[in-house]
């Protein structure tokens, strides 16, 4: 017999429509592993959700990129909440759980904004090969190993300063050698390149996010890169160490015309990395397979 699922893509991360990271998500409880990855080719953005009952926690939440399933995505938690949300199954103002690879996050939803306290990343200084990085990102004249060294964090991203926004816009990786480094397994499979050069002045930095490992070239808006990225700036010196009480945004997406603004916050009294922000639904259909 077939099957006949609902399914949404939400913009997450923007108010406005065609801007932010797209998302597909998708809540049925028939689903096997084999199924969502069909799925998450057929929609072809860079998360897919899957959101189903659970017993541990209010719902259980898996993400799949087009070729894999990953631990942690940050945009497409964001749509399932806003999906959650539209469809009364969860209410404004509220708290809820998700049980995911990554243990139990969680979330809230509040006058529209939707928030998620992500898992604390491991920092340390990466100590291997950077110049063939380098070279395949093509920023030989703008990356500055020496000045502000490439951090790595447990999650398997590099993160990479550059000094300049327009040096940032203007950099075109091979791609191609991107995938060949990562799966050398040399310790890292996706690449986070950020400036704290801003384009609107009251923001912190601006980020971008190359992923081919995951099938991803380059991301829009990745809400699992700009939650560390609070932390690494902190490692780096480029923002206060207390962050207690403030909130950071970080712009991601301008160069590929899907403008998308997250909200980041840590509260070290409770080891607390936060990242939030806003998301519209752009459709609605039905599944039959």
């Amino acid at each position: 017999m077939k099957k006949l699922i609902d399914v949404c893509q939400i913009d997450a991360f923007t108010d406005e429509p065609f801007r932010g990271n797209p998302a597909g998500v998708v809540y049925s409880d028939e689903l096997n592993t084999e199924e969502m990855q069909l799925i998450a080719r057929e929609f072809n953005v860079s998360e897919t959700a899957f959101i189903s009952k659970s017993s541990e926690a209010d719902f259980n939440l898996r993400w799949f990129t087009p070729a894999v399933e990953v631990k942690l995505c940050g945009h497409a938690t964001i749509a399932s909440i806003h999906y959650l949300l539209q469809q009364g199954l969860i209410q404004e103002n509220s708290s809820l759980t998700f049980k995911t690879l990554s243990g139990i996050l969680n979330c809230s939803t509040k006058n529209g904004i939707h928030s998620l306290s992500i898992p604390i990343p491991e920092l340390k200084i990466f100590e291997g090969n950077k110049e063939e990085i380098i070279n395949a990102l093509n920023g030989g004249k703008v990356i500055n190993p020496e000045k502000f060294p490439f951090i790595l964090d447990n999650g398997g991203y590099l993160y990479i300063h550059v000094s300049s926004l327009s040096d940032l816009m203007n950099i075109k990786p091979n791609f191609s050698e991107l995938f060949k480094l990562s799966i050398a397994r040399k310790g890292y499979d996706a690449f986070t390149i950020f400036t704290t050069e801003t384009m609107e002045k009251d923001n912190h930095a601006h980020l971008r996010f190359f992923a081919p490992y995951y099938g991803i070239d380059e991301d829009p808006v990745t809400g699992s890169a700009n939650g560390p990225l609070l932390l690494v700036l902190r490692k780096l010196g480029l923002v206060e160490q207390n962050t207690e009480g403030k909130t950071y945004t970080f712009e991601q997406g301008d160069v590929l015309g899907r403008k998308g603004r997250i909200n980041v916050s840590f509260t070290l009294s409770k080891n607390e990395l936060t990242i939030s922000g806003k998301a519209v639904t752009v459709f609605k259909g039905e599944l039959t397979f």
